[in-house]
Parts: structure tokens; C-alpha cells; sequence
């Protein structure tokens, strides 16, 4: 079965500097993967050529087993994105801003109204359907992103450091809401640099300076001392 993300021997330069040299990796169907690194990593740069901001000029990119580069409608149409930056318009209620996302997709309205309420149930936002964006909380309009990149089914959710400016409560409910997820069929690529968000039975890619220093599964990269261990391949400090 292919995976529900596979990346192989990615690079991408902006003029002379090389944002990602040679990045493969790949996140299993149902899987929670964590892309692990501090700022400047290379994560978002990542990210945007999964979702076709940036070309991908090297390597191979499939997003459920199709080719982002030959059929780059079929594979985004798999993918359900977050980004760092807020995306939402303050100006407008959680159902319209999700409803906007499904015309998008080609939803009709009906149908997307229904699935609004759907998915705003799964994150726990029921009750905020017609409420304006900027009445949410921080929290909330995280879980109404994950909402909408849920609108049109996709197989896998990108989070781009979901968890960043949220409280230590609010950041707790992102991340179970997002492994809850997984346990429904969809699989994730969760960026962050936050060591604590990551469990040992995660998949698990450290990512630094744009090369990836290791891969595999939390425990079996960092057994009892993950922190310890990312310090070291990074030569971080402390």
C-alpha cells in the first residue's frame, strides 16, 4: 500500500542558498509523523512545495501514490493544510470561511454546509458555526483551520507549527485533536520544534539546516532522551 506521503530526494535553493538538500521521507496511512527543528529548519519551505507554492524541481513528491509533478490536481486534492500563519478572515463566521474552502473544491453549497457542521463537530466547535473568526480564541480558530482543511476529505493533514502563540491548555487540545484524528484513517505531518508534543511511538524526522539528520520512530531515534539526542545530531544548545 503507498504511503500516504513519499518524498525522495528533495532539494530546493533560493539563489545560492540551499533551503533542502537531498530530503526524503514518508508518512505511513493513519500515521502521525513529526518533522522536528528549530526555525530555519526548512520546514515551511517543505511544506510549500508539498503544496505547490514552490516548484519542486529535483526528486519525486507523491501525495496517495500521485505524483505531484504529473497530476498535481489529484494530489492536492488529498492534502488538507495548516498553516503557521493564520489563515482564517476575522471578518467572516467559522461556516463561511469552510464554506468558501469547499466552493473551492467544488463542493456544492448544501453539501458543504452539511459537511461544516460535520467537521466543526469532530473538533469540537459545534456550537460556533455562525460565530465571526475574530470571536474565537486562539485555540478555537486553530481547531476551525483544522476544520477546514477536513472540508474536503483529504487523506493526509500538513500542520505547519499548529501550536505556535497558543496557551499551554489550548496547544494540549490541538495535538489530541490531531492524533484523534489519525485514529479515524487521516495521517499527519506535524511540524514543530516543540520536543514535548512528540510521543515515543511517533514517526519521527529531524530535520536541520535543511538536511535530515535522522528518521524512524521517536523511541528508536531518541530512546529515553529525545531532547538529549536532537541536541546532539543539531549541536544545538540547550
Amino acid at each position: 500500500m503507498n504511503d500516504a506521503l513519499s518524498i525522495q530526494h528533495v532539494s530546493h535553493a533560493f539563489g545560492r542558498f540551499q533551503a533542502l538538500k537531498d530530503v526524503s521521507l514518508s508518512v505511513p496511512r493513519g500515521g502521525f509523523t513529526a518533522l522536528l527543528g528549530v526555525n530555519g529548519a526548512g520546514k515551511t519551505t517543505l511544506f510549500s512545495l508539498i503544496t505547490r507554492l514552490y516548484d519542486n524541481n529535483s526528486g519525486r513528491i507523491e501525495v496517495a501514490g500521485h505524483d505531484l509533478r504529473r497530476q498535481p490536481g489529484a494530489a492536492l486534492a488529498r492534502l488538507g493544510v495548516v498553516f503557521q500563519s493564520r489563515a482564517l478572515d476575522a471578518d467572516l463566521t467559522v461556516a463561511q470561511n469552510l464554506e468558501y474552502h469547499a466552493a473551492l473544491h467544488g463542493m456544492p453549497r448544501r453539501a458543504a454546509r452539511a459537511r461544516a457542521a460535520e467537521v466543526l463537530a469532530q473538533v469540537d466547535l459545534a456550537d460556533r458555526l455562525d460565530a465571526r473568526v475574530a470571536a474565537l480564541s486562539g485555540g478555537q480558530s486553530r481547531r476551525a483551520e483544522i476544520a477546514r482543511a477536513l472540508m474536503h476529505r483529504p487523506e493526509i493533514l500538513l500542520l505547519d507549527e499548529p501550536t505556535v502563540g497558543l496557551d499551554v491548555k489550548s496547544r494540549a487540545e490541538v495535538v489530541a485533536l490531531t492524533r484523534a484524528l489519525t485514529a479515524t484513517g487521516v495521517s499527519a505531518l506535524w511540524a514543530t520544534h516543540i520536543l514535548d508534543e512528540i510521543r515515543p511511538e511517533d514517526g519521527l524526522v529531524i530535520l536541520h539546516r535543511g538536511e535530515v539528520l535522522a528518521r524512524g520512530t521517536a523511541q528508536g531515534i531518541g530512546g529515553d532522551d529525545l531532547t538529549g539526542t536532537f541536541l546532539r545530531l543539531t549541536g544545538e544548545q540547550a
